[in-house]
């Protein structure tokens, strides 16, 4: 699918942590396609919004590797973007995510993020992650169905 048609009624875009990795560490299958979308997100095209679930999960690795400038380079996407917010995990969307999670039978990490993009008023979430697809509660956009 186009990216134009999958963005049409989308404003707000959740993100999951894959395209976020995908975005900082210039991943030659994706990166064209995250870039464009980060593009967006900065002209304020669209508002981009993650949870601290995505900051913890694209920090382990740097900081196993000792990559001191790959967490930088993720704290600064994460928590100082214009048009990017990164917000905290509420009770409700705990309770939330684990109704997603008996719905869907998705992980735990994934429910959170799911349950985070709805309580967030977000049309739709960006992730590469098949399991996701099956919700139906907004827009799941998988990066491997997306061209420019």
């Amino acid at each position: 699918m186009k990216l134009d048609d999958a963005f049409q009624g989308v404003s707000s875009l959740a993100f999951d942590t894959a395209p976020i990795i995908y975005f900082v560490e210039a991943n030659p299958t994706y990166d064209q396609l995250v870039t464009d979308i980060f593009n967006r997100v900065a002209a304020a095209e669209l508002v981009g919004w993650t949870s601290v679930i995505s900051l913890s999960e694209v920090l382990v690795q740097p900081i196993v590797l000792g990559r001191k400038d790959l967490q930088d380079q993720y704290r600064e996407l994460l928590l100082n973007s214009a048009n990017f917010h990164t917000l905290p995990i509420t009770a409700d969307v705990a309770e939330n995510a684990a109704r997603i999670r008996g719905a869907y039978e998705l992980r735990l990490p994934d429910a959170i993020q799911i349950a985070f993009a709805i309580n967030a008023g977000c049309q739709a979430i960006l992730c590469n992650d098949r399991g996701m697809e099956k919700v139906t509660e907004l827009k799941v956009l998988i990066l491997d169905d997306l061209e420019l």
